[in-house]
């Protein structure tokens, strides 16, 4: 069977603009999972998007094989209909987590970057998501058709001027002491695992949709390739910024340093990638949770965004370094059960 290249790019793009979400956007995720561990990351992401590229194009292959419709018949094929409803259930947790994550992140770009209150930045984001959510989102996801090829072409314009400064080679193979060093071994399983298991929620109902094997398998391995080439030229930015451990939104610093007139597109790039994501997030949440309790849609928005804003009113950076870890720790048994499951598929998938 002909694989449809046009079809293949476009599940190629949903599974970049699904990983890509707010802690990658500011570079802040990928400093804590490889960044800081300098070389030894390097290494990391490699191993990464190996994983990236093959898992993800299993996953997708599966969910049209079987024709799953949502993740959660995906769970429970994965892990049978028990063990699939826990972590069904678990994952509504970790949506709300990384939800609260990146409302914190919004708060981070306006304190850090614009020198406003981080509480002002957060308000401003759930009032927004809650205006477009009344108006409706079909506008608001065609932002991620330009954002994330943005974002693309920024990481290039910040790799090269990051290659042209001077002590570059030197940097690139450098190995920092570090007291949890050992976390640079399991960070390539426990980052895929944990975006893989996420982007789930949107990559089997549109796996499911195309239904051609073939397309969906390089429509996997095109996504797996840019994430990887993503995360190679962030990583040798990142490198290069003194004390990147420290900056709640490191990619926006090293935009000023290096390319200060670009600077407030790219915070509006940053600040877009957030808001996207905050809205899939609450959207998947309000359908998911409306499955447990009969409550109107508005009252479970509300709801969700009272527990998100208590929770990112701790700093983004702690946030993340404890809360994404901890999800792909949660996650590894999903992608060592994906990585298990037989899977041989001849071009036909079955339709439910």
């Amino acid at each position: 069977m002909r694989t449809n290249w046009g079809a293949a790019f476009q599940i190629a793009a949903v599974y970049v603009g699904t990983v890509v979400g707010a802690g990658f956007a500011t570079g802040r995720e990928i400093v804590e999972f490889f960044s800081r561990f300098g070389f030894i990351g390097l290494i990391g992401i490699l191993m990464s998007g190996y994983l990236l590229i093959f898992m993800g194009s299993k996953l997708m292959r599966i969910a049209a094989h079987i024709g799953a419709s949502s993740y959660e018949q995906f769970n429970e094929y994965l892990f049978g209909k028990l063990f699939g409803g826990i972590i069904n259930f678990i994952m509504l947790f970790m949506l709300l987590g990384v939800c609260a994550v990146m409302l914190s992140g919004a708060g981070a770009v306006f304190q850090e970057q614009l020198g406003m209150s981080k509480n002002i930045g957060i308000l401003i984001t759930i009032a927004f998501s809650i205006l477009v959510m009344i108006l409706g989102i079909k506008g608001l996801f065609a932002v991620n058709s330009f954002v994330v090829p943005a974002m693309i072409g920024f990481s290039l314009i910040l790799m090269y001027l990051s290659i042209k400064q001077p002590g570059f080679a030197e940097q690139a193979l450098f190995v920092p002491a570090s007291d949890d060093g050992w976390k640079s071994v399991v960070a390539p399983f426990t980052y895929t695992a944990f975006n893989l298991s996420l982007a789930q929620a949107v990559l089997v109902p549109v796996a499911a949709e195309i239904k051609d094997d073939q397309t969906v398998k390089w429509g996997g391995i095109l996504g797996g390739i840019a994430l990887t080439l993503i995360l190679i030229m962030s990583h040798f930015t990142l490198i290069m910024l003194p004390g990147l451990e420290t900056y709640e939104i490191p990619m926006a610093t090293i935009m000023k340093n290096l390319a200060p007139g670009l600077y407030w597109v790219f915070i509006l790039i940053i600040y877009g990638e957030i808001f996207t994501s905050v809205i899939g997030n609450i959207f998947g949440l309000e359908r998911q949770v409306k499955k447990y309790i009969s409550v109107p849609s508005v009252s479970i928005v509300i709801g969700i965004f009272f527990i998100c804003y208590l929770v990112s009113q701790f700093d983004y950076s702690t946030l993340l370094s404890y809360l994404y870890p901890l999800f792909g720790n949660i996650s590894l048994i999903f992608i060592i059960l994906l990585w298990m499951k037989p899977f041989k598929a001849k071009g036909k998938v079955n339709k439910k």
